[in-house]
């Protein structure tokens, strides 16, 4: 592939999720989440985190957390508690209210990615549209774990 191709591509990309992280907001209105929101929501899911784990793992700073979390605590979404073995840190988990939005959550998106990936005339590019979303969580998931191993 030369470079002017490449770039098209990249271009074509970037624009492609930049336009996919709207749908995922579109889908997210009808719960009443945030992006934000919906992502500590999924990694809490994952397991009660401290703060500074979720900061972290959302590439935000400590703060920007504590804002998403504090809304989260105020509508019975995410509960705060001392850390079993150390009384000073504060883990964060999700509540049976939090557990049953954030599968809401998960629906309505899946209902609006699928809705989007449905109007592809081929059915064999559907799924792999949707496949390749699947994928893209495998590959930020491992640079995840690269990063956390560097240095």
């Amino acid at each position: 592939m030369n470079s002017a191709n490449h770039t098209v591509v990249d271009v074509t990309v970037a624009r492609s999720a930049a336009w996919l992280a709207k749908q995922v907001e579109l889908g997210l209105s009808s719960v009443e989440l945030s992006v934000p929101q919906y992502r500590v929501l999924s990694l809490l899911d994952e397991g009660d985190a401290a703060g500074t784990a979720l900061a972290e793992r959302l590439s935000v700073r400590p703060p920007s957390v504590t804002s998403i979390v504090d809304g989260l605590v105020g509508r019975g979404l995410v509960d705060r508690r001392a850390a079993e073995g150390d009384r000073r840190r504060v883990d964060h988990c999700l509540t049976e209210q939090g557990h049953a939005t954030l599968a809401r959550a998960d629906g309505a998106v899946a209902e609006r990615l699928s809705d989007v990936a449905g109007c592809l005339e081929n059915p064999g590019e559907r799924e792999q549209a949707l496949d390749g979303l699947a994928l893209w969580r495998s590959a930020m998931s491992a640079h995840y774990r690269a990063r956390r191993s560097q240095p």
